[in-house]
């Protein structure tokens, strides 16, 4: 079964995307600075970007956008779409996301920082 991913703008502390990854009736969740996104016009072949796990979130923020609890700023959605897990294990996600705006195969590694992971993310194209 394909499993579902969302991006979602939120700008709350400070603007930032946040990737969720749905596994086992939760959404795994990481801070990123910017849009996982490429510029076609550019002759970057992969991006890499530096995230943070937060903890889990509810499978409602599949669908949501609006005002979050808590005064804790909006969300919007950037992404969604499915993806296919490729490998999972402590400290490791590689994925292929399939949606709207992104099409690619995304790695999740986890550094020696706490709560800090090393995304590196390389569309289709």
């Amino acid at each position: 079964m394909m499993q579902q991913y969302v991006i979602l703008h939120h700008d709350h502390p400070q603007v930032h995307w946040d990737l969720m990854l749905e596994e086992d009736g939760v959404l795994k969740t990481w801070r990123l600075p910017v849009p996982p996104e490429i510029d076609p016009a550019s002759d970057e072949t992969s991006l890499d970007l530096t995230a943070e796990s937060l903890p889990d979130h509810r499978l409602v923020y599949l669908e949501y956008e609006g005002p979050v609890s808590g005064e804790r700023g909006t969300v919007t959605r950037w992404d969604r779409g499915s993806f296919t897990l490729l490998e999972k294990k402590e400290g490791l996600y590689v994925a292929l996301l399939t949606g709207e705006e992104l099409a690619g195969r995304v790695t999740l590694k986890k550094t020696d920082q706490e709560n800090q992971w090393d995304l590196n993310y390389t569309p289709f194209f």
